[in-house]
């Protein structure tokens, strides 16, 4: 009995369609790497030799004869900041209400739904939102909050949805547990599940980072191109309010209208290296903060 068996498993394992299907997983992956690589090794070698102090430091002027994105990389910051000032408390505490406090129905059914669609609306759509609705009708006009303020609206649902799944892996043991020991609902909340759901909680927020550096279209409708650098320190403050074009913007214009390739592709690079560091950093936070690794 025991030769049979040892037999049907090496036959089992030998199989040609076994063999085949090996192939094509290898295969895929490694295909993967290589797009990933070719693609930034493409991009790294065609505009390299365009960054450098001054293209990271000065803004493009023709009468100082600069070509600079410094401007463009103070808008990207600011816009990232306000953006996630605001939805991070609002996705987590609305993914906190989802999971633990709403009573399955018909509500929480309508909440997901709107959730779910808003993730999958086109970001031209919500420019053109913005730039009614912010940009017109609440009058802030072409500025760095209007284009902040239509951002929340698109990376929402990713921080929401993140931060529910997130939640969703934390074990019923631990409510249990809090629950035997008399503790309160937002004790527990607050002590026990948001630290376990951490690391999925600032996946999401990085994921929605990273989303809002690589986003042009709908910015285009509502943030504006201007790159000019604020005069002062507290002129970031009037900032807020003016024009502010970010670097996805500033490359999209520079290979179309401007037919500046050097500049689009050493703006490109900047862009991958603020990538590869987010996709990093969510990697070392997320396992910083992984208390099921720690002893």
């Amino acid at each position: 009995m025991t030769n049979l068996q040892n037999t049907s498993i090496k036959a089992k394992v030998k199989r040609p369609k076994d063999k085949c299907l090996y192939f094509l997983i290898y295969f895929c992956a490694a295909l993967t790497v290589v797009l990933l690589a070719g693609i930034i090794i493409y991009v790294v070698v065609r505009g390299i030799g365009q960054v450098n102090w001054e293209f990271l430091t000065t803004v493009t002027s023709v009468l100082q004869g600069t070509v600079g994105i410094a401007g463009n990389i103070v808008n990207t910051l600011m816009i990232v900041i306000i953006t996630m000032l605001i939805v991070t408390p609002v996705g987590v505490g609305a993914a906190i209400y989802l999971n633990e406090y709403a009573k399955p129905g018909k509500l929480v059914s309508a909440i997901e739904f709107a959730t779910e669609t808003l993730s999958g609306i086109p970001s031209i759509i919500f420019g053109l939102f913005g730039m009614m609705f912010f940009g017109q009708t609440l009058g802030l006009g072409y500025s760095i909050l209007t284009g902040s303020l239509t951002l929340v609206l698109m990376v929402l649902p990713l921080v929401t949805r993140n931060t529910q799944e997130a939640l969703k892996t934390v074990p019923d043991s631990y409510r249990h547990g809090a629950v035997g020991l008399g503790a309160g609902k937002w004790h527990t909340i607050r002590t026990i599940l948001l630290p376990s759901a951490m690391p999925g909680i600032i996946t999401g927020i990085i994921l929605a980072i990273g989303r809002i550096v690589g986003e042009s279209a709908a910015l285009l409708f509502t943030a504006g191109s201007a790159k000019l650098l604020p005069k002062s320190f507290f002129g970031i403050f009037e900032k807020i309010f003016q024009s502010g074009g970010t670097l996805t913007n500033q490359l999209y214009l520079s290979a179309t209208s401007e037919g500046d390739f050097e500049t689009a592709f050493g703006i490109a690079v900047v862009l991958l290296i603020l990538v590869l560091l987010i996709n990093f950093g969510t990697k070392r936070l997320a396992a910083k903060f992984d208390l099921t690794r720690k002893k």
